[in-house]
């Protein structure tokens, strides 16, 4: 039979956060599938497989675990993050790799909205006499999987604001002085950011201002770098800018109204009104679900004012910058960051890395979990 999450114990919780800190391995590699961590215990107690979700989404996190396992799955409890896939696809149906396998209980945090699933992976389990447990830790593995979730039932990826901050809340220099506002520590966090996202998206004017070459530039990372995306109405751009010429070798998209202006090298997408939805909309149906916005205040708070970021990575340096006037926290209305709930914080060297999600989309998720 398929439980409701109740009656859980410690070891439970315990080998499901293992599931969920194993997911995270995949996290910003397994588009357009969901980043899936998975635990076999024996009846003994004993750990016999482990996966996680790999790169492109295959092979799934079941399958990983199963084949780790052998033999040893028989009579095992599965832990999982997301409740098992029940559709023939380019895998065949992790639901029936577990019931083939011989597991004895399934716990999985949530329920799966891709319509194909839906209940019926649980569904499966069960009717073959597989004790079926669902909700342990569901609000942990809903915010794991908000971008495969928003993808499925919204239309368009999950979008994660990264903000360098000044104390006095600008997040810019003045001109002629160094353009970092954090350290060396926070400036590496940040691109880890970027490994754990498939996009990172940013305007025309921080193209403009910075130059920026937004990959991830961590010793062994490099491959994890994200696909890159710019919003330009006018797409006016220099031929000599960083990701202009690495257009040259590899996509970087070009979202803008009129690109007449910009890099031949650049893939251009032409939109009669360019706006958030309609570029979200486009990458979700390109199969990305997880996106970083690094850009200007300008471009950032029209995402926050279409309610389309759900997530906000702020890092917060120890000093002002010499700037007056209202500071760009203050315009795009993230002052006291209302509207968000901090779920992590951290240091890093002198620099306060904090994580944000948004009440709205936690709530929505959630009620799906």
């Amino acid at each position: 039979m398929t439980q409701d999450a109740a009656g859980f114990s410690q070891t439970d919780i315990g080998f499901m956060n293992q599931a969920l800190r194993l997911g995270a391995f995949g996290t910003g590699l397994t588009a357009p599938n969901p980043a899936v961590g998975c635990v076999l215990v024996s009846a003994a107690g004993e750990i016999v497989g482990t996966g996680w979700t790999q790169k492109s989404g295959r092979p799934h996190a079941e399958a990983v675990a199963l084949a780790e396992a052998g033999e040893r799955a028989r009579g095992a409890t599965a832990y999982v993050t997301l409740e098992p896939c029940a559709h023939h696809g380019k895998t065949a149906p992790c639901a029936d790799a577990l019931i083939e396998a011989g597991i004895a209980r399934l716990v999985y945090a949530m329920a799966d909205p891709d319509p194909r699933t839906a209940g019926q992976g649980a569904q499966k389990c069960a009717a073959a006499g597989i004790n079926v447990q669902a909700g342990l830790l569901a609000e942990q593995a809903a915010r794991a999987h908000l971008g495969f979730v928003t993808r499925l039932t919204q239309a368009r990826p999950m979008v994660t604001l990264k903000l360098a901050v000044s104390k006095n809340g600008f997040m810019r220099t003045p001109q002629g002085q160094s353009p970092w506002i954090t350290g060396a520590l926070a400036r590496n966090y940040g691109h880890l950011l970027r490994a754990q996202h498939d996009v990172i998206l940013t305007g025309s004017g921080t193209v403009r201002a910075d130059d920026p070459s937004l990959d991830c530039r961590l010793p062994g990372m490099t491959s994890a770098s994200p696909q890159i995306a710019i919003m330009s109405r006018d797409g006016k751009l220099t031929e000599a800018c960083k990701l202009a010429q690495k257009a040259q070798t590899e996509p970087v998209l070009l979202y803008c109204e009129n690109g007449e202006a910009a890099p031949k090298a650049f893939l251009q997408l032409a939109f009669q009104h360019l706006t958030p939805h309609a570029v979200l909309h486009h990458l979700a149906s390109r199969g990305y679900t997880r996106v970083l916005l690094e850009s200007g205040p300008r471009l950032a708070a029209g995402f926050l004012a279409d309610n389309m970021v759900d997530a906000i990575a702020l890092f917060a340096a120890p000093h002002d910058v010499d700037i007056e006037g209202e500071s760009d926290i203050s315009a795009m209305g993230l002052a006291d960051m209302a509207g968000f709930t901090r779920s992590e914080v951290r240091m890093l060297g002198d620099d306060q890395f904090s994580l944000w999600h948004s009440h709205k989309q936690a709530a929505e998720t959630s009620a799906r979990a």
